[in-house]
């Protein structure tokens, strides 16, 4: 988000004497990115944030990724996993390179705990459920269809207030809103799909004035350990910058429509190294009398593309479900299956809604995800007899 916000008590000028009621400073912490050349924010905690009791090791079971050999297109049914439990714990890998690794997650109850993923932002999606994100920053309430985005190093815990079901995203740096989509301000362009207030912004609650004993699981890419800090890592009374955690609900999502099909470029979201985001929401079909409403075969040489089914009638697809994903690998073109094209002549709307990612290094498959894998997936695109004479 490249918007200036300020929120609670802060001092006239940065970097200088800001005290408490009671004679003490406050202390102040930069959270920057890039060193200190890129976005950042200033925080003022009651107490120092740097206050820690112990390190430790956290036995963190790696990630196993295996090549996508035999190369080729796969189906992920990712409703049979069983695995459940906090926002953490519950991730389940699907695929992953070294720019990104897609996970799923069941969640079924609160971190009892805090998290700070310093290794690169992350962008979840919340297929269905509804909640709290508590962050340094403040509380975002979450619900069906919103992303949240979590800077690198935000220490935060997801608190569900129902069961939830998150699409992860952990990328190696950064999550943005595409370049194309601001003015030289960095302002959202009056073709973006979404507008500032579309974003939501989470709000500071009185800090947590509480100095114990609290345990913070830190990961940066592999490396792994559980921090116990003296103060409680939401103790701030105040913040101003750029770099924050924020929503946005893909509900709001202002799709492009044209004459004809549009490309997946033209429904994007965010991109980050590596990786570029795109959602496909209900909208009207293109409107030339002979326009065909479904994808058109197409071979993406330069990136394997993913999509996860949200909802709706996923009308170029057969044999998906509801939390599906989909690998669709460079190097094996794909598009609408056998009958969709003619079934999809004359309509004039879908209500599907979906979330994809390109990327642009083929991707490996996360060994436990085989165990929900539909392994003949790439058969899907085989005509029977009667659709071939359709």
């Amino acid at each position: 988000m490249p918007s200036y916000v300020r929120a609670g008590s802060l001092p006239p000028k940065r970097h200088i004497q800001f005290r408490r009621p009671d004679g003490g400073l406050y202390a102040e912490e930069l959270f920057s990115t890039k060193g200190f050349e890129s976005a950042y924010s200033l925080l003022y905690h009651l107490r120092p944030p740097t206050a820690t009791l112990d390190v430790r090791s956290w036995k963190r079971p790696p990630v196993q990724l295996e090549p996508n050999e035999p190369l080729r297109s796969r189906h992920f049914l990712t409703r049979r996993s069983n695995a459940k439990g906090d926002a953490v714990d519950a991730r389940v890998p699907v695929l992953g390179n070294a720019d990104l690794l897609i996970s799923v997650a069941d969640v079924d109850r609160p971190m009892e705990y805090f998290y700070r993923n310093v290794g690169g932002d992350e962008l979840l999606f919340v297929h269905d459920g509804n909640g709290t994100l508590e962050t340094t920053f403040g509380e975002l309430a979450y619900r069906a269809h919103d992303y949240l985005v979590i800077p690198a190093g935000t220490t935060y815990r997801l608190r569900p207030a129902a069961a939830t079901r998150l699409v992860l995203h952990e990328s190696r740096g950064h999550v943005t809103i595409p370049k194309k989509f601001r003015n030289e301000f960095g302002q959202l362009v009056e073709h973006a799909p979404y507008y500032e207030r579309d974003f939501r912004l989470p709000t500071l609650p009185d800090p947590r004035d509480a100095p114990g004993e609290y345990e913070v699981r830190v990961t940066n890419r592999g490396r792994d350990a559980i921090y116990t800090v003296q103060n409680h890592p939401f103790d701030v009374i105040g913040w101003d910058g750029y770099c924050y955690p924020y929503a946005f609900n893909a509900d709001e999502y202002a799709p492009v429509t044209g004459k004809l099909h549009q490309p997946p470029p033209a429904h994007a979201t965010f991109e980050a190294p590596g990786a570029a985001f795109c959602v496909f929401v209900p909208r009207l079909f293109d409107y030339h009398p002979l326009a065909i409403p479904v994808p058109y075969n197409h071979s993406s040489v330069d990136c394997d593309e993913v999509l996860y089914y949200v909802s709706g009638n996923f009308m170029s697809r057969r044999g998906v479900e509801e939390a599906s994903i989909t690998l669709h690998a460079a190097g094996a073109p794909h598009g609408p299956q056998p009958g969709a094209v003619e079934s999809s002549l004359g309509k004039t709307s879908t209500d599907e809604l979906a979330i994809m990612v390109d990327t642009f290094e083929p991707l490996a498959v996360a060994a436990g995800a085989r165990a929900f894998e539909d392994t003949e997936y790439y058969r899907s695109w085989i005509e029977s007899p009667a659709e071939s004479l359709r």
